[in-house]
């Protein structure tokens, strides 16, 4: 018995040692990713170069735990009652369900090498999955973890796909061709296509869903776009490279993430015009995130630190490390 036991300890450790050597898919492409859980407890953060997904508690302002078993993680979702999250890796080909008190995985997804951006309908019972390597969106039902359905056309989808705040609509960003399209996710069919863009980024859909903001790190504007009309109604100059155009929850701003500006600007709503700078950030991008009551934000930073930022006094009021 002895020596069975030892042979699968040593195929484990070979498994675990190849798992970990394997090379990025996709290692060119790079981004992070930030979410944080609906009782604003924890911040969990990533990027795409590293294989470890962090955990910060957000009451005591300190690391909680490192995550491993990653290659490349892109994208971070809690479930709507924080219960669980999601975590996309493209080289793995698949979203990974963890549970979220005691971090553990629970399931994995299986999309194909380059799974990339996700997003999750209101009641969390749906999940849908870029996959910027064969270009298409894949929808999974969450009840029974399996895929509802795939559609092809799109253009290197990345980590940009949003619902509308009632679910009726999906938008999802092509990288190449620098256009959104807008989609019916009831019968998975293209409703339009939205250009005009330049290295389109990130985007954030208004409450009433009837606005559509999106970033343009090509020409460092963001855009305004009217979602009846499908067209850009709006451009504002922002700061230096930007890939945030994150909406906070009252929709009174918002914000880009400028990489190489190492700030966010503050765009007014509904007057659409840039009103300052939120500095002290290291090449934020679009990993931005909003308390309930749109008093705070929490930033993610290049080297994966966490920016605690007072939206009213326009300032970084701490900072999250993983030295902390």
């Amino acid at each position: 018995m002895r020596p069975k036991k030892h042979f699968v300890l040593t195929a484990a450790a070979l498994v675990a040692g190849f798992a970990h050597a394997a090379p990025a898919f996709d290692g060119q492409i790079r981004n992070n990713t930030l979410a944080v859980d609906p009782a604003e407890t924890l911040a969990l953060v990533a990027k795409s170069d590293s294989e470890k997904v962090h955990v910060y508690d957000l009451r005591h302002g300190k690391l909680l735990r490192t995550l491993e078993g990653f290659i490349s993680p892109r994208n971070i979702l809690f479930s709507p009652d924080g219960k669980h999250f999601y975590v996309s890796d493209s080289t793995k080909g698949v979203v990974e369900k963890w549970d979220s008190q005691a971090l553990t995985r629970s399931a994995s997804l299986a999309v194909g090498p380059g799974a990339f951006g996700t997003a999750l309908s209101r009641d969390g019972s749906r999940l849908f999955v870029n996959n910027q390597a064969n270009s298409t969106v894949t929808a999974f039902d969450l009840n029974t973890l399996q895929p509802l359905s795939v559609m092809t056309g799109f253009a290197q989808p990345r980590q940009g796909i949003k619902l509308s705040p009632d679910d009726k609509t999906l938008f999802v960003t092509n990288f190449l061709g620098d256009k959104i399209t807008v989609i019916d996710p009831a019968s998975f069919k293209t409703l339009a296509e939205v250009g005009g863009f330049n290295k389109i980024r990130a985007i954030s859909i208004s409450r009433d869903g009837k606005t559509l903001y999106a970033a343009n790190s090509g020409t460092d504007t963001l855009s305004e776009v009217d979602v009846e009309t499908r067209k850009v109604q709006r451009s504002v100059k922002v700061g230096s490279d930007p890939y945030g155009a994150a909406l906070r929850p009252d929709g009174r701003f918002l914000y880009s993430g400028n990489l190489k500006g190492n700030s966010m600007t503050v765009i007014s709503l509904p007057d659409f015009k840039a009103t300052g700078e939120i500095t002290g950030l290291k090449g934020p991008r679009q990993a931005i995130t909003f308390s309930k009551d749109s008093r705070k934000a929490w930033v993610l930073n290049e080297d994966l630190s966490v920016a605690e930022v007072n939206l009213d006094a326009r300032q970084v009021t701490r900072t999250l490390s993983a030295g902390t």
